[in-house]
């Protein structure tokens, strides 16, 4: 069993009342086997970082990563008219060759920029369920499902042959979800079985909420009542484990029904303010004790899958919202997008904090830098000042998947020649 000695890092273990501290990281195997000031153990592999920061893998908890062949192809548009005018007529050209490349060219820009995990909902998922096992990734795959016509039950079918295909491969790094898509492309009856299905399968739920004032008014029209009134009245919350992607637009009598919620919601500030969604309500989530995670959207929308850059966003919009500087601090920026969004995959027991027993998914970044010096802070540091491009190695269940920004299982060069030729296929006349 190959081990491998981290020497000399600034250490953030992402676990509440550690502070940062330099010492040393020792992983056997798959799993982190001691975190410490000093360990003195022979290895298969010493690596010197002393002029680094290790981290947990950052946990991307809501994308769409074949969308990564649309980047900059509708932006500047709103979400409706981007989505129906321009993703869905893409979308629909798409095959299972072009969702791999799509999701192995999204997968590319996550370890570069320093992301071992994601949720993922979109079609043809065997594809992508092949992408995360060629790459070494970690991944929680859902079919996403829209009940706008009957299909005869494939699209349900689909979701179940997911579950029972991908759940647990890839030595554990792949788990599932089922994904009813949004309240407003699920009427009452097919969104009823799912959540029973889901009940009785113990399998989470990822589904979309309130995303756009849009989407409000439309379930309002339909059924009186506010999306989450929806989703809770149809007993989603009471058995389930569910994530939330968005949830912008709730009132406080919505965030009453989400208490004591197994799971939490996923917050995907860049894509809500590049498609002018609104401010997702993430102070009031946090005191009423609702975990929130943070991920990208697909690339469609949010066009970087960066999330140094949601960290970012997320903070400073709570900030502005409520004009005050002490909302969401730095460290819980980091959190939410360790820990916290591990929480929401439902795999925190395993990953999301730099502890003896987890699986090994950790990062070093690079503080050697202009920009990263001098570290006062190092959570400000790495929260407001960091981005994916100082991600200088990337570790996923103890596997070494980039080293000194170099990817070792994935071509770059054919990931990309791929996307290109992809990419002008699907949009060409739209």
């Amino acid at each position: 069993m190959k081990t491998r000695l981290i020497k000399g890092a600034r250490i953030l273990t992402m676990c509440t009342g550690q502070e940062p501290f330099v010492g040393d990281l020792l992983i056997r195997g798959e799993r982190i086997e001691a975190v410490a000031p000093v360990i003195d153990s022979p290895a298969d592999e010493v690596i010197d970082a002393r002029h680094m920061a290790a981290m947990p893998g950052l946990i991307n908890a809501h994308n769409h990563t074949p969308m990564s062949l649309l980047r900059g192809f509708s932006d500047d548009l709103k979400l409706m008219d981007w989505l129906e005018k321009k993703m869905l007529p893409a979308e629909s050209r798409m095959n299972e060759e072009d969702v791999y490349w799509g999701a192995l060219l999204a997968i590319t820009e996550m370890i570069q920029s320093g992301t071992t995990s994601f949720a993922d909902m979109y079609i043809h998922m065997d594809a992508v369920g092949q992408a995360v096992l060629d790459s070494g990734m970690r991944a929680s795959l859902t079919r996403g499902l829209v009940f706008f016509e009957d299909d005869g039950g494939k699209r349900m079918q689909e979701a179940i042959d997911l579950v029972d295909k991908w759940s647990g491969s890839g030595d554990g790094r792949i788990t599932t979800m089922f994904g009813p898509h949004a309240p407003y492309t699920c009427p009452p009856e097919p969104l009823s079985e799912v959540i029973a299905l889901a009940r009785q399968r113990r399998v989470p739920i990822h589904i979309h909420l309130a995303e756009t004032k849009e989407e409000v008014v439309k379930i309002r029209d339909k059924y009186n009542q506010t999306p989450t009134e929806y989703l809770y009245h149809l007993g989603l919350f009471e058995h389930n484990h569910v994530l939330l992607a968005h949830s912008v637009h709730l009132t406080r009598k919505d965030i009453g029904y989400l208490r004591g919620m197994r799971g939490g919601v996923a917050h995907n500030p860049v894509s809500n303010l590049k498609l002018g969604c609104g401010i997702s309500p993430v102070t009031d989530f946090h005191q009423q004790g609702i975990a929130v995670g943070l991920g990208t959207d697909g690339a469609g929308s949010a066009t970087t899958l960066d999330m140094f850059a949601e960290i970012k966003a997320a903070t400073w919009l709570q900030k502005l919202d409520y004009g005050d500087p002490t909302r969401l601090p730095a460290e819980h920026a980091l959190r939410m997008a360790t820990i916290e969004s591990a929480k929401l995959l439902g795999i925190d027991h395993e990953v999301g904090t730099l502890v003896a027993g987890k699986k090994a998914d950790v990062i070093l970044l690079d503080l050697n830098k202009p920009h990263l010096q001098p570290a006062h802070n190092l959570y400000s540091l790495l929260a407001y000042s960091a981005t994916g491009a100082d991600v200088d190695t990337v570790i996923i269940n103890g596997q070494t998947v980039m080293r000194n920004r170099q990817l070792l299982t994935l071509s770059v060069e054919d990931v990309l020649s791929q996307a290109a030729k992809r990419a002008a296929r699907l949009v060409e006349g739209l």
